[in-house]
């Protein structure tokens, strides 16, 4: 009576691009309703003057553009490597660059270890608002970085 091996993840046709979708679509969302609300505010007031309707559609575009950034996070994986874009920073990592795919219970998002010792974060799985949908995102990442990269994986995750 032993039980079955856990199944090992198909392996996502490349390239294959790994973002927190739901979390995106709330901060674009939100960002756009503020947009449209300030907006509409300067608008309506009829105390303001034109640079104090520009200055609040200024804060409302200043508004929207931070939860753009916010929602800017992904992992894209190619034949040659991953591209991991988090909030204001792009990195490219050859396969064997990546050591192991970490998501821990507790975890934020996915870290990254690498060959040079050091762990970098990648906020494009996300496990906030979709736990299932970046546990799986974790495990196919893990998976290809196991089939392209140096085999020197001991991944551990959460799930």
């Amino acid at each position: 009576m032993s039980t079955p091996a856990p199944r090992a993840p198909e392996l996502p046709a490349l390239p294959a691009t790994f973002r927190p979708t739901l979390t995106r679509v709330v901060l674009l969302a939100v960002g756009a309703a503020m947009f449209v609300v300030i907006t509409a505010i300067a608008l309506t007031l009829e105390n303001l003057g034109p640079g104090e309707r520009t200055s609040f559609v200024f804060v409302a575009l200043l508004f929207f553009g931070v939860l753009a950034l916010l929602s800017r996070p992904r992992i894209t994986a190619d034949e040659t490597g991953v591209t991991v874009v988090n909030i204001t920073r792009t990195r490219r990592l050859a396969w064997a660059e990546i050591l192991r795919v970490n998501l821990r219970a507790g975890d934020p998002w996915v870290f990254l270890d690498l060959s040079d010792g050091t762990s970098m974060p990648a906020l494009g799985i996300q496990p906030g608002i979709a736990k299932e949908r970046a546990v799986t995102d974790a495990r196919a990442l893990r998976a290809l970085v196991e089939s392209h990269g140096s085999g020197v994986n001991n991944a551990t995750e959460n799930g």
